[in-house]
């Protein structure tokens, strides 16, 4: 094979001599390696076997030349340098020539594996399996893409064995004799050097270029390098089988960990994942907390933590059981909702028992922690005994912030038929049925037998708005919106809500409680409605009646506001509702922090001309409008003639000068 001379300088040159060992230390060795990294990996990626494919190849150079760097000082043979200094080379590096030796025995190590047996002192071989380092996770390298004649030699090259090569790579890339080749493939652990050495002389080279080797391109340079991805949907499968494999695992050794034995029969509780001491004590029914049958007469606050336990069931400690546990870690099976904002989580620790009965065929526990209401319900017979099978529990969360004896009267046992029945506070020993959208009927007295109420029909599960019932119970006025306490009804000016006791409140509330069905599910606490403003509409369409309604809930934020305007009743029909014309969610708007409105709309009048209709409450000075439609009026009230479809901007002035926005 004709030999082709590299132009790159050398570490060393061509030859090999015999002679005593050389020293070399850590430190020389590691220089040279720096010095030198380029070309030690060429040499280690083209010796490498080809079927390891050019990204493995690629990690594998560079992985084996970093391992050649000795651990300590080393007396290198004088073999590995060469046997002369040629001209215009530099003089032998028996630095570089050690870590070249190193490399060159860990490349061809790598086309035929073996395991050494220390006990039986010898080596085996074993078969090439994939290695697990080192790995680029998401991402392919490969040397850049060569001409036609770099790809000619690497097939050229791969039909080569490791030694053969070494010995190609040595004669083209180092420039060494055919002496020195066979040298340093012994030392490096080859079997037949000469061999190798002919056949590496007896590949066909491709023509390549006439002042520089082929093997110095680009095409077999593992350190100027291009990525691309990987198989990008297989890895993202990977990605989200392996977290849950690890999951599996922690949660079949935590099952496996746990002392037998348990709290008995947790109906449709799920499996326990964990137990401990805070854990243990909130699953114990002997450790749930009562209040004492007249703590309410005494306490400083009367809320819900000086409520009694009530019902048939109290001491059934199964049914308290299985409601603790569900409560913990409900299964698949129970039904859980909650309103918004109230954490589902186990108690932190023995929570108090209000009720725990038999209702409408249904086993229920009320219980307290505090913080929240939690009911569990499950399928009982008619002896009150449970149900076989777990499906069927339902569990419900509601927050009680700073609850007290004018907020929460009363919680939801249960809901059936369209009915609601509650449980009344210690304390009331009357309830009132009302129909709200009926407010000259007289309430009717509700049955209270331990203060569980009869079936009061809930406005909150009616498809249509013919009836909405509310309760009145001492002295104040609540109704039911989905969730597990019934919210509070008021009337007046935001900064001194009332209870709706005379007649201009039982007519507001008539035409407005059929908007309260927007407000279900939202953990709503009070609602309170106001007319802030009363004014004739233009062209003899008599007086109006300007209502803001803001509902507040448990948790603080997410409060709701809309306006709405009522103009005169038609005749037959006294109580009709207003129409929404603003809505609202959150900020401090018809509020106690802002006890001031303004709301406007397009109105057309009997003879068929539209105005721009606005009122705010008596505490502004001034009214304008702008964009499709202008205008401005001292004052509360604004009439200004528009277009159909016209769209204006209001804002109103209050008397230190500050801008109001309307509702939106």
């Amino acid at each position: 094979m004709e030999q082709q001379q590299a132009t790159a300088p050398r570490p060393d040159g061509p030859g090999a001599g015999d002679g005593p060992a050389v020293f070399v230390g850590v430190d020389q060795a590691e220089a040279a390696l720096v010095e030198h990294y380029p070309r030690l990996t060429r040499l280690a990626y083209l010796v490498l076997p080809p079927a390891l494919g050019r990204n493995r190849r690629v990690l594998k150079a560079h992985s084996i030349v970093q391992r050649a760097l000795p651990r300590q000082d080393s007396r290198a043979p004088l073999p590995l340098l060469p046997s002369q200094r040629r001209s215009g080379h530099p003089a032998p590096d028996p630095g570089y020539a050690y870590v070249r030796l190193r490399m060159l025995r860990s490349a061809l190590a790598a086309e035929r594996p073996r395991l050494r047996l220390p006990l039986a002192r010898r080596e085996v071989s074993v078969p090439a399996l994939p290695p697990l380092l080192p790995r680029v996770w998401g991402l392919r390298l490969f040397p850049q893409a060569g001409g036609a004649d770099e790809l000619a030699l690497d097939r050229t090259l791969s039909a080569l064995s490791g030694p053969a090569r070494a010995a190609y790579a040595l004669r083209a890339l180092e420039g060494l004799g055919d002496a020195d080749v066979c040298a340093i493939l012994e030392e490096a652990g080859a079997k037949d050097a000469p061999a190798a050495l002919a056949e590496a002389a007896g590949a066909p080279p491709p023509a390549g270029s006439r002042d520089r080797s082929l093997l110095e391109s680009a095409e077999f340079d593992p350190c100027s390098l291009q990525a691309r991805p990987t198989d990008l949907m297989r890895r993202r499968r990977r990605t989200r089988a392996v977290p849950a494999a690890g999951a599996a695992v922690l949660v079949c050794g935590a099952l496996l960990g746990l002392p037998g034995g348990g709290w008995g029969p947790d109906g449709a509780a799920a499996p326990p994942y964990a137990q401990n001491a805070a854990a243990q004590a909130a699953l114990d029914p002997a450790k749930v907390t009562r209040a004492p049958a007249g703590a309410w007469r005494n306490a400083t606050r009367r809320g819900l933590a000086a409520w009694p336990a009530r019902g048939d069931r109290t001491h059934d400690r199964a049914l308290l059981r299985r409601a603790l546990a569900v409560w913990a870690r409900p299964g698949p099976d129970v039904q859980v909702s909650a309103t918004p904002g109230t954490a589902k989580g186990p108690a932190a620790g023995p929570p108090q028992l209000l009720y725990a009965g038999v209702v409408d065929r249904s086993a229920v526990v009320v219980l307290y922690d505090g913080l929240r209401v939690v009911r569990y319900a499950e399928p009982a017979d008619d002896a009150g005994e449970r149900s076989e099978g777990g499906p069927g529990a339902a569990l419900d969360f509601a927050r009680t912030d700073g609850a007290d004896d004018a907020s929460a009267p009363a919680l939801v046992l249960n809901r059936a038929d369209s009915n609601v029945r509650y449980l009344t506070a210690p304390w009331i020993d009357r309830a009132d049925q009302t129909d709200l959208l009926k407010p000259a009927h007289a309430p009717q007295p509700l049955h209270l037998d331990d203060g569980t109420t009869g079936p009061v029909p809930s406005p909150a599960q009616a498809a249509t708005c013919t009836a909405w019932q509310a309760l009145r119970m001492d002295g104040h006025l609540f109704t039911d919106l989905g969730e597990l306490l019934p919210a509070r009804l008021t009337y007046g000016a935001p900064d001194r809500p009332g209870d709706p006791s005379g007649p201009p409140a039982r007519t507001a509330w008539a035409r407005t409680a059929c908007h309260l069905g927007g407000l279900r599910g939202q953990g709503v606490r009070a609602v309170n409605s106001w007319e802030f403003a009363r004014a004739p509409l233009p062209a003899g369409g008599g007086t109006a009646a300007w209502l803001c309604t803001r509902a507040e809930t448990w948790r603080g934020p997410g409060s709701r506001t809309f306006a709405q305007v009522q103009p005169p009743a038609k005749a037959g029909q006294p109580y009709a509702p207003g129409t929404v014309v603003a809505r609202s969610e959150g900020g401090p708007g018809c509020g106690p922090r802002e006890p001031w409105v303004l709301a406007g709309v397009l109105w057309k009048a009997q003879g068929g001309r539209w105005w721009l209709v606005a009122a705010g409450s008596g505490q502004l000075t001034e009214i304008s409008a702008r964009g499709g439609v202008t205008g401005r009026a001292a004052g509360p009230m604004l009439a200004v003639p528009a277009a159909a479809g016209a769209q204006a901007e209001l804002s109103g002035r209050l008397p230190d000068g500050a801008r109001v926005s309307a509702l939106r």
